[in-house]
């Protein structure tokens, strides 16, 4: 390590549960939508793209299915089968050779899917039957970006059979060679569905009060730790993200109450979306929020939203976040940290080819190794 960086915050080695990572500058889980068909399989074009990146503080995978019901978008891969299993066990195993680090994002999409990726073409399931207005998914290679429809409700019956979705995906993702996993709770998905006033109506025990909404998501989790431990299970939450045509009335309340909760889990992290390309309610950081969560939660703070490295070093100083996530810079520069280190000029992401496709915009990004041997 060179002098210059001797007193650089993102290049401060982190304790994160039974993790030790070399840096702070750590890669957001980024669909990229390349899984193998038929199946949602993980592939080794998947595992080569991961270990160009294993340079990260610690990797996210994408988030991945829990099952088939859990699917909103073509071509996202699973954890629900032996094939998936066995497809990330190749993820993992070449990120591990290459010295990094990998939790497993656990993901439902709840009301953000089609009857085109549903079990026997059914309605996507929510916490109430409310559409979506304005949110879109892909069906197909061709389809384009096709309107969410009304989902049906679940049944106060039925949450059970959602834990142990979660449950069996957490199991499956250890089988898979992760060293832990994160519980997809943000961005519109099913979790952030049941937690937001917006999209929860229901007048059972599973709605209504910021406890009640908070109640299946809790229930995920505690089955996710029963699995994992939770030195090794985080939760990521956009408390002001407005994707997905999501919203809650009072953010400071119900994430500063879910941040209690997590706190008394012990989870070992929360990844918390400042502020999405995707839409958010908050103009720049939702301050207020953060503090809400920074005081009821002791656990690390991850911080995620359009970071440049010199505003990620400002904040972890400030002790505003431990550690950072970045998606689309990661995107274009599988060599991140070693840039941010060096002070390099970055490679620009090509937003064309984020999500499906083959090797272009996934796998050919040039490192500044192989820009300096071209040069």
């Amino acid at each position: 390590m060179s002098n210059q960086n001797q007193n650089d915050p993102l290049f401060e080695p982190f304790n994160l549960g039974n993790l030790t990572l070399p840096n702070r500058v750590l890669m957001s889980p980024l669909t990229r939508s390349r899984s193998s068909q038929p199946g949602d399989i993980p592939n080794d074009m998947n595992a080569h793209y991961y270990q160009q990146r294993a340079g990260a503080g610690m990797i996210f995978s994408e988030a991945t299915q829990v099952s088939p019901q859990g699917k909103g978008y073509a071509f996202t891969p699973g954890i629900h089968s032996r094939e998936q299993i066995d497809g990330w066990k190749k993820v993992t195993g070449a990120v591990h050779m290459a010295g990094g680090r990998i939790h497993m994002q656990l993901w439902h999409v709840g009301r953000i899917s089609h009857p085109a990726l549903q079990p026997d073409g059914e309605q996507p399931v929510a916490p109430s039957a409310i559409r979506p207005e304005g949110a879109k998914t892909f069906i197909s290679a061709d389809s384009g970006m096709v309107d969410v429809p009304e989902p049906r409700a679940l049944e106060t019956g039925e949450m059970a059979d959602i834990v142990e979705q979660y449950r069996q995906g957490a199991q499956n993702a250890k089988e898979a060679g992760f060293d832990g996993v994160e519980v997809h709770a943000a961005n519109g998905y099913l979790l952030d569905q049941f937690i937001k006033s917006g999209s929860n109506q229901r007048t059972d025990e599973y709605g209504g009060s910021v406890e009640n909404r908070l109640r299946l998501p809790l229930m995920v989790i505690r089955a996710v730790i029963d699995v994992w431990g939770k030195d090794n299970v985080g939760v990521r939450v956009s408390p002001t993200g407005s994707f997905n045509a999501m919203y809650d009335e009072n953010p400071v309340e119900t994430f500063g109450t879910f941040a209690r909760h997590l706190n008394e889990l012990g989870v070992a992290y929360i990844e918390v979306v400042e502020d999405s390309f995707q839409g958010n309610h908050a103009n720049g950081r939702p301050e207020e929020v953060i503090d809400a969560i920074r005081t009821a939660f002791k656990g690390t703070y991850i911080a995620n939203g359009a970071y440049t490295a010199e505003e990620a070093r400002t904040r972890i100083s400030q002790g505003r976040c431990d550690l950072v996530t970045f998606g689309r810079p990661f995107i274009a520069n599988p060599d991140l940290p070693e840039r941010f280190r060096q002070n390099a000029p970055l490679n620009e992401w090509d937003d064309s080819t984020f999500y499906g496709g083959d090797e272009h915009g996934y796998t050919d990004y040039p490192t500044l190794k192989e820009l300096e041997a071209n040069a």
